[in-house]
Order: structure tokens, then sequence, then C-alpha cells
């Protein structure tokens, strides 16, 4: 079900490059002298994983590209990801004194990248030095972001690490979940390549509970870390999902990931349901895939999307239409999607969360047409594989973890990443699985 026009391969690529280019040597350099290297560092304050930022800049800035990607790796291991995907504008870089000044921020996420793609057009030399073997295994769930960094440092304290990963790819959100105009695949995989140099064994095609038992890993296991991310999308449960042409955003997101983009069903005309990050990135590809016109639905106002300013810039860029205070009541098509059924909606009372509750407004029921609905209403918990381990204690379908240490309930187990965290940034991801690795060292040696 393509609908949409074929475009050349050549007008892909186009629509698809990054966003942002990576600096030069000269202009890396010319940025790195703006910094003014502040006593008290509110851009390392304002990074989830603290990197000393100001330091890693005086780095770029002295020809020092190897020691400014060691000082980055020191705080964050997957900072290519990062550098490509953080919403640098309301962390460090917002943090930034020039935005006091009403100047330019420091461009700290491009510097970033320009340490660590030296870091690995360079060959990834040695960095780190990692202590003798110590006897002992950890067992690590998913290949995300944080069990990456959960991973490289139990590697370099010493510990044998055994990644376990369901898909063939690994990588995790990074390499499956990122619009390819902010990160490609390779990049991801770069990051995979470098844990795997300290030492990390990664087995892919590997399913927790099928290809081997939990029971199994707590006996092969000294300990274990969780940090398995979220699911699929909420389904709409409305009337005709079920329908040719309704799909996740997730899914639409990982096809568009393959980069074989003539394949990518998409229709000509296309709702995205939801108004998050995912919503806009799902949005944003189908425009870029040649549908002629993608309008998002939201059931609340402007001022309560979920989406950041960046993201919500860019799919206003793109062309986007957004449908505020709308919600789809159904799904109407014969095979396939030809139209959905929307209700208007008011705000009403404040809900647990503080945020305005849509309130549908009687009789204003009306039709837009469309052949392609993607919808993205948060990722669920994976709430079955969580339930398989024992005396694991979740709270608002998120993992229970001490916040210093990541420890579980159960004192063998420990957690980072979404699924502790019901869905936050990449770079949270980072920090959970490196401090996680603390703990688990902390908890194995006491």
């Amino acid at each position: 079900m393509n609908l949409a026009d074929k475009l050349t391969q050549e007008e892909y690529k186009k629509n698809f490059e990054e966003l942002v280019s990576p600096f030069t040597n000269n202009s890396a350099v010319a940025e790195a002298n703006r910094c003014l290297y502040c006593y008290d560092s509110p851009c390392m304050k304002a990074c989830p994983t603290h990197i000393d930022i100001s330091t890693f800049i005086k780095k770029i800035a002295t020809g020092n590209l190897l020691g400014s990607a060691k000082t980055i790796f020191d705080s964050n291991w997957i900072a290519l990801t990062c550098a490509k995907s953080c919403p640098v504008e309301v962390l460090c870089e917002g943090a930034c004194v020039y935005v006091e000044k009403g100047e330019k921020p420091i461009e700290i996420g491009r510097l970033q990248r320009f340490a660590i793609d030296n870091y690995f057009s360079s060959g990834m030399p040695k960095l780190f030095n990692a202590k003798p073997k110590n006897g002992k295994s950890v067992g690590i769930i998913g290949s995300g972001p944080a069990s990456l960094a959960c991973g490289a440092e139990l590697s370099l304290l010493g510990y044998d690490v055994q990644i376990y990963e369901s898909n063939e790819v690994p990588g995790g959100l990074s390499t499956w979940g990122i619009a390819p105009y902010k990160m490609s695949k390779a990049d991801s995989l770069k990051e995979v390549e470098m844990i795997k140099g300290l030492g990390v064994n990664i087995q892919t095609g590997v399913t927790v509970g099928e290809s081997i038992s939990v029971k199994e890993l707590f006996n092969k296991h000294d300990a274990l870390f969780i940090g398995i991310g979220l699911g699929e999308s909420g389904r709409l449960s409305i009337p005709g999902e079920d329908l040719e042409g309704v799909i996740g955003a997730l899914k639409f997101i990982e096809n568009v990931k393959e980069e074989n983009w003539s394949s990518v069903n998409v229709g000509r005309h296309v709702a995205v349901i939801g108004a998050g990050n995912t919503s806009i990135d799902a949005a944003t590809e189908a425009k870029r895939l040649g549908a002629e016109e993608v309008i998002i639905v939201y059931r609340r106002s402007e001022s309560e999307m979920p989406a950041n300013d960046w993201e919500y810039r860019l799919a206003k860029d793109d062309g986007i239409i957004f449908r505020f205070l709308t919600s789809p009541i159904e799904i109407i098509g014969n095979k396939s999607v030809e139209s959905i059924k929307c209700t208007k909606n008011k705000l009403g009372e404040p809900d647990k969360q503080g945020r305005k509750k849509p309130v549908p407004i009687p009789n204003s029921e009306f039709i837009i047409p469309v052949d392609m609905v993607i919808y993205a209403l948060g990722q669920q918990p994976k709430l079955k594989f969580i339930n398989s381990i024992p005396d694991l204690k979740i709270e608002s379908n998120k993992v229970l973890v001490n916040n210093v240490t990541f420890q579980t309930s159960n004192p063998k187990v420990f957690a980072g990443g979404d699924c502790i965290n019901g869905g936050k940034e990449v770079v949270n991801a980072a920090y959970d699985g490196k401090q996680a690795a603390y703990g688990i060292d902390k908890f194995l040696n006491s």
C-alpha cells in the first residue's frame, strides 16, 4: 500500500540527509574558542551524564581530539547518539551562560560529535585499560543505550559481561528508533562495536524467556541488569484500527531506518495520532517519503503537546498540519483506510499529572479524508517480561529501583533506562547504565 508518488533515489537521499552538518576542523576550533570555560560549568550540571564539557571543549581548542573524546567517554559511553539526538537546547546548550546574555550558546552537541567522529575515524584507538578479570559474570538483557553503558563500565571493572538481545541487530532505540535525518543506523552500530571492543559479548537473536530462561540467567550470572526499554505504542481502541494502512509509529520508523526508502509503504494523505517526539519523527518521515499531506491529530492543545520546541519547528517547516483539541473516534474504510472520524475537544480539569483533560464537545464530529494512519500514543511497558522476573516490584508500570545504585527489589537484579523512567531521553539511559554498573560492583563486592 504505497500510495505516495515514488521519488528518485537522489530525492530520498536528500530528504533524509542529516539536518545538522558536522563541523570542519577550523570551524570546530573556532567554536571551541568561544567557550568561556566557566568555573561552575552550568552546562555540565545540565547534562544528565555530567560530562566535563568545558574540559572536552578546551581539548578541541588545543587540538587534543583523542583527549577530548576520552573526557566525554569518562561520563557517557553513548556519546555520538547523544550528540546527534539530545534536545541540547533544553539541556547543556540551554544552560550556557551565553543564553543569559542573549547570545548564541556554544554548539556543545556539534563539538561533542566532532570529537567522537574523530575518534571513530581514527580507528577507535585504545583509551581505557580494564582492571584484571575478577571471575564474576553479569548478564544484561537488552542492548539499548542503558545496557551498552552498563556493559562498558562493568567490563572495565573486570567483569565478564554478556548482553542478550532479541533483535538480530543490536543497539536498541539508537539503532531503530531515531529518525535517520538525525542519526543513521551505521552511527549506532559504531557505538556497539566500540562497546564490544571493551570486551563486552553481545548475543543477538536471543529472546530471554524463550531462547534462554530467566532461571538459567540467574544460575549463569552473579547479577543481572535489565535494559529492555519499552514496547510498542498503546493501541487506539477505536473501530477500524485493524484496517490496512494503520501502523504503529515505531514500526513505521523502523521500516524507514532500513534506508530502503522506496519500499516503505506510505499513504498520500497521512494522519499521525499523538504529538510527542516520536509522532513528529513519523510525520516528518512520511512527508519526506513523498506523502502529499500529513496531519498530526492531538487531543489536547498546543501548549500541552509533549514534543519539544525543536521537533515542533521541524514539523512546521516540513509543512505538517496540526489539528489540536481533536480526538479520532473511528477509522473508516472497506479493507483499507479511507478516512478518520474525529471529535473536537475542550480542556477540562487537570489529571493526576497536572495536564488538563480533553473533554469531547457534543455534536462536533467531522471527517478527515486520509489513506494511512500512524499512531504514537506512548510506548507501553513490557509487563509480561517484567513480571517473569521473581520478586521484582513495579509501580505505575515502571520497575522500581534505588535511585543511587539502581538495584531493584530483587537484590541480584538492577535496571535502567526507559523501563524505570517511563521513557526519557537517551542521555538519561546512558547515565542509568553507568551508575547501575557501579551499583552492581558495590553489591558483588560487599
